[in-house]
């Protein structure tokens, strides 16, 4: 097959590790911090997790580590939607796990969770490895959305261990895979299995993170590979001057990305879903915000602009959370009978009959096109796939009829012409910027030293991401520690806690500072292409949001 000069050339790219990760393998021991607690739900978790609740937190530090090169078989398994940088992690691990013993074996499962359910696997070996080093995608051994959560699933992960002589397990995933990696080493535990679990941080929505997870691998990349098409867009919008561009970016549950991207755009309009719950407002409140932001730039001659809205905004404006809510409920408990109706005017016409007279008052002023998509089908946990939603599309709309309420009272006399966009799948696969390779190496890297030293529940751990990668700090946060209770299906079930936009945080001040100067003058920065090879302050630095939080 064929490769791109690129593609050639990362191969050749040797990930930076920090400091304490380099050097002889055996030199490298455990340190044991103090005990970790969750921040809530404290009994329960007691409950659920009476083998792994209540770990240390682990460092590393130099030392003599005899047993580091005892053989050992190690699975890996690649979790969810994909992050650039998953390739490395599995190198990472690698790597580590040969240089500490030769005769170590690396199962990768394929297909994501199922592949070890159905026992579906490669042995990675170094002409696999050297294939993908350095390049996005999960394409190595494919990625999955099977959940490890039934007693009976543990059970087959345990006989397929024992088949391989598997004595630890890797999971690289989101918030739902690291927790069903938490639940799979409390089994594992509670029935006296020596098998080791530990997970690596992944999501490019960035809501992941604690004061131990920095950064969730990914988030750095797609963030920069947004950038660019914005700055593309905006110096477009620039050249034409006859388009406002509505921008709708990825991030499901948080708007990470959204914030990340304006700090580095610097584009006129840009919504925080969290600033819009927190202050109650209404599609007509955000509507009426974007279309004064339109109609002063067009005072001044700019009928142009640029604004962008996270994936997940529908779910955080409180009118229609509500309206979700209740549609869930009623597709959850009528589901055969709405199943059943063959059109979608239909099933429009059978959920709105059954609404409370708030929530079909929402429903009835959406536009006909976002009512079908409410309907459609939902995501494992019974919820709305907020992907699918063109809320883009709606703000024009809504933007639309409240610039033309505005002319007819003369409040506004400028064109509005509209381009739409979302940028979702083009950042999830793209060549890992060098942070997010060096990044997702060392926490491979890492994950095999905290198995190695019989660490199980833990997720791997690499901190001090502002600085340069010599200066990261390693070692492993219990899962449990991470984790609340959360309603799923109808019952309460263990969930990793998500990480929101702090609105006290530096990221959203910073931006709250700049947005009145960028909705009014056109600031438009212009990011350009992800830098591999050059400068270390143009090609190896981290988000705005990462530099702005670690700012003294």
């Amino acid at each position: 097959m064929e490769k791109s000069a690129l593609q050639i050339a990362r191969y050749g790219y040797s990930p930076k590790l920090p400091e304490i990760l380099r050097g002889n393998i055996d030199g490298i021991v455990a340190e044991k911090g103090k005990a970790t607690r969750a921040k809530a739900d404290e009994d329960d978790l007691k409950k659920l997790f009476p083998n792994t609740y209540g770990l240390p937190e682990v460092t590393f530090k130099k030392g003599k580590n005899a047993d580091v090169g005892r053989k050992v078989n190690i699975g890996v398994i690649l979790s969810g939607g994909q992050a650039p940088g998953g390739h490395n992690v599995i190198c990472g691990l690698y790597d580590a796990m040969k240089k500490a013993n030769s005769q170590n074996t690396l199962y990768g499962f394929l297909g994501g969770p199922s592949g070890i359910l159905e026992d579906r696997y490669v042995v990675l070996d170094d002409k696999i490895i050297d294939e993908y080093r350095n390049t996005g995608g999960f394409d190595m051994i494919q990625s999955g959305r099977t959940k490890l959560e039934t007693e009976q699933q543990f059970a087959v992960c345990t006989e397929v261990c024992h088949r391989h002589d598997i004595g630890a397990v890797v999971i690289i995933g989101g918030d739902d895979s690291n927790t069903n990696a938490a639940v799979l080493a409390e089994y594992f535990k509670a029935k006296g299995e020596d098998i080791c679990v530990v997970g690596c941080p992944k999501t490019i929505d960035g809501d992941l993170k604690n004061e131990s997870i920095e950064a969730s691998f990914g988030f750095d990349t797609a963030c920069k590979t947004y950038s660019e098409l914005i700055g593309n867009i905006e110096r477009d919008a620039n050249s034409a001057r006859k388009y406002w561009h509505f921008i709708r970016l990825m991030g499901r549950s948080a708007s990470h990305i959204a914030l990340e991207c304006a700090i580095q755009c610097q584009p006129n309009v840009c919504i925080i879903g969290e600033e819009i719950e927190a202050e109650n407002r209404s599609v007509d409140d955000i509507t009426r915000y974007i279309a004064d932001v339109i109609a002063k730039r067009a005072s001044e001659g700019n009928n142009f602009g640029v604004c962008l809205v996270p994936e997940g905004l529908i779910e955080f404006i409180p009118s229609i959370k509500v309206l979700i809510s209740e549609i869930n409920d009623l597709i959850a408990s009528n589901e055969a009978e709405f199943n059943a109706l063959a059109t979608t005017a239909s099933k429009i016409a059978y959920i709105e009959s059954m609404l409370t007279s708030s929530s079909k008052k929402v429903f009835n002023s959406l536009p006909e096109s976002i009512e079908a998509q409410l309907l459609l089908d939902r995501d494992p946990h019974g919820n709305v796939q907020v992907s699918l939603i063109e809320t883009e599309k709606l703000l024009v709309e809504t933007v639309k009829k409240r610039l033309a309420q505005m002319k007819k009272a003369g409040k506004y006399n400028g064109k509005f012409g509209t381009q739409t966009h979302f940028f979702g799948y083009e950042g999830r696969c793209a060549f890992p910027s060098n942070f997010d390779a060096d990044y997702c190496y060392s926490l491979g890297f890492n994950a095999f030293m905290l198995l190695s030293a019989g660490f199980s529940g833990y997720l791997s751990s690499i901190t001090n991401l502002s600085k340069s990668a010599d200066k990261w700090e390693a070692g492993g946060i219990p899962i449990t520690m991470m984790m609340n209770m959360e309603q799923r299906h109808g019952e309460k079930k263990p969930v990793i806690k998500k990480a929101y936009v702090e609105l006290d945080g530096k990221p959203f001040r910073y931006f709250v500072s700049k947005r009145e100067e960028w909705a009014k003058e056109t600031c438009f920065t212009y990011p350009g292409a992800i830098q591999y090879f050059g400068p270390s302050e143009v090609c190896d630095g981290t988000t705005r949001t990462l530099q702005l939080e670690h700012e003294s």
